[in-house]
């Protein structure tokens, strides 16, 4: 038997769990099928190619689907007009050429700046607080964009069109400390735009820095069955625990009505076809037949008067194969699932109430792809908005969600980050250079958590980050 599926025994006196309350589970043992965080579609990768395969219970036949969608992925776009008409169009103002320019080895993005100044895997949302007049086009976006620059701030243009701007976070610092008194420095990120390429911005523009997140698993996420991530909604905490999640309700381009969001750091998509579509059009310039007309504003004439590819320029069978493989992307497998120190990290996990909004686990119902039917996942999220504190607020609302809120993101794969990505920054903004700065950030609703994991001593931190890291 492969050891990522054996259960053991294990004593945990070692790790200082007399304290747990009554109410916590005390893990002694990996539970049946714990290591298949994404049921018969779990991969057994763990290179820099974790993020990359297709899901375990893909056929060969469809596999050839999966790599055709990944070639549309990961090669860049190009200027129209051009030879290559399937892969013209882009821009005219862009934050990347190509998804997997962001999305690196399907992987996690960072804030940091090329040699030429420009985000690498990271963007900067737009708006300005919504008045009557923006009515419609908050019902259809969630945000009234700024008027100039629209809802994102693209830092790249193709020759002959002005760039919109260069963006850079410098950090402050802040300290929380533990019981036992270790200290963890914090980074404050401080946004600093400049180079304007259309002159000022409107005075109250919200500004929200934004990484790529991982690409695992998202064809499962989407078919969690609604009803199940409204069973852990609790908008009024009627049960008193101090979290109260509650669904975005957002627009679906194609029903032309509101559903729940899933998908973006504030669930601001209801769909995985919808959210590669926004992409297409906000960071490539690319339309679809879901996003149409341009991405340039109305006050940016020299850029909507460029050349483009067509209409739309990523015509709906490519769409549908970029829809395929991101759907199909597999979830690795966890590793040392039943290591004693790992099992003390879950018992705390739970202890401090991190479990009330990372939910552990679901069973996907009926699915668009067969292979995402029926799984039983582990994807450690609810999906739903909490407001995670001051510390953590961008103060840009988008739909429902508000400044504070956020969708819980999911866990699974985090363990893998630094061997897939090449680095361990976490947090909507990559402010958190380690999980453990991470879990510091936490306020709001999970404020209390966090109270309880600055009472852990060092076996106890050792242990819960060692649990984090098996995911």
């Amino acid at each position: 038997m492969h050891p990522l599926f054996r259960s053991a025994t294990v004593l945990l006196l070692a790790f200082g769990l007399a304290g747990c309350g009554e109410q916590t589970p005390l893990f002694t043992q990996a539970e049946p099928g714990e290591a298949l965080s994404a049921g018969d579609a779990t991969v057994m990768k763990f290179d820099q190619n974790a993020f990359s395969m297709p899901s375990a219970n893909l056929s060969p036949v469809r596999r050839l689907d999966f790599s055709v969608g990944n070639s549309f992925f990961r090669n860049p776009w190009v200027i129209a007009p051009a030879s290559t008409t399937a892969r013209d169009g882009l821009g005219p103002l862009l934050n990347t050429n190509a998804c997997q320019s962001c999305h690196i080895k399907d992987g996690r993005g960072r804030p940091a700046q090329d040699e030429r100044g420009n985000a690498v895997s990271m963007l900067v949302r737009l708006s300005i607080p919504a008045g009557a007049e923006h009515a419609e086009v908050v019902r259809q976006r969630g945000i009234a964009p700024e008027p100039t620059y629209g809802g994102q701030l693209q830092d790249m243009a193709i020759p002959g069109v002005a760039p919109e701007g260069k963006v850079r976070l410098s950090y402050g610092t802040r300290t929380e400390r533990f019981a036992d008194g270790f200290e963890v420095e914090l980074r404050v990120p401080q946004l600093d735009i400049t180079e304007l390429g259309y002159g000022p911005m409107h005075p109250d523009t919200q500004f929200s820095v934004r990484v790529a997140p991982a690409m695992i698993g998202l064809g499962l996420l989407e078919a969690i069955p609604e009803s199940a991530l409204l069973a852990n909604a609790d908008p009024d905490d009627r049960d008193g625990n101090g979290i109260s999640g509650r669904p975005n309700r957002v627009f679906d381009q194609s029903t032309r009505e509101k559903a729940i969001g899933r998908f973006g750091w504030k669930a601001g998509q209801p769909n995985l076809n919808q959210q590669n579509a926004d992409a297409f059009f906000n960071d490539m310039g690319l339309t679809t037949s879901i996003f149409t007309g341009s991405s340039c504003t109305e006050r940016q004439q020299d850029c909507r008067a460029m050349p483009h590819g067509g209409d739309p320029e990523v015509s709906d069978n490519i769409l549908g194969l970029v829809l395929f493989y991101t759907r199909n992307l597999g979830v690795p497998a966890r590793r040392n699932v039943d290591d004693p120190q790992v099992l003390a990290g879950k018992t705390l996990f739970h202890q401090a109430g991190c479990q009330s909004c990372h939910v552990p686990a679901f069973t996907t119902g009926e699915a668009a792809e067969p292979e995402q039917a029926n799984q039983i996942i582990r994807p450690y999220s609810d999906l739903l908005l909490h407001d995670m504190g001051e510390g953590l607020a961008d103060h840009r609302p988008e739909f429902e969600a508000s400044g504070s809120e956020w969708r819980t993101p999911p866990l699974w794969g985090i363990g893998m980050t630094e061997t897939v990505s090449g680095h361990t920054q976490f947090l909507h903004d990559g402010r958190a250079r380690n999980l453990l700065e991470a879990i510091l950030w936490h306020g709001g609703e999970a404020e209390q958590a966090k109270q309880s994991v600055l009472g852990f001593d060092s076996n106890e931190r050792s242990a819960l980050l060692a649990f984090l890291e098996s995911l």
